[in-house]
């Protein structure tokens, strides 16, 4: 499974691009997001999510499948 930046509450502080390990997150229009095809929720690498740990705010993130079905 992938994440999604929402961008409507992305502010663009840049907090979770260098948490990533996978080179998944990237500036785009003054807002960050989330390539699907490299995210692997840091899956082998952290036990949660860095993107999420790191992120100031709540439900910017979030699984991809939640915010297709929102």
């Amino acid at each position: 499974m992938s994440l999604k930046i929402i961008a409507s509450l992305c502010t663009g502080c840049s907090a979770c691009e260098p948490e990533c390990p996978n080179d998944a997150i990237s500036e785009f229009k003054n807002v960050f997001v989330i390539e699907p095809a490299k995210c692997t929720e840091c899956e082998g690498d952290f036990d949660d999510p860095q993107c999420l740990s790191v992120c100031p705010i709540d439900d910017c993130i979030l699984p991809l499948e939640t915010e297709a079905a929102a």
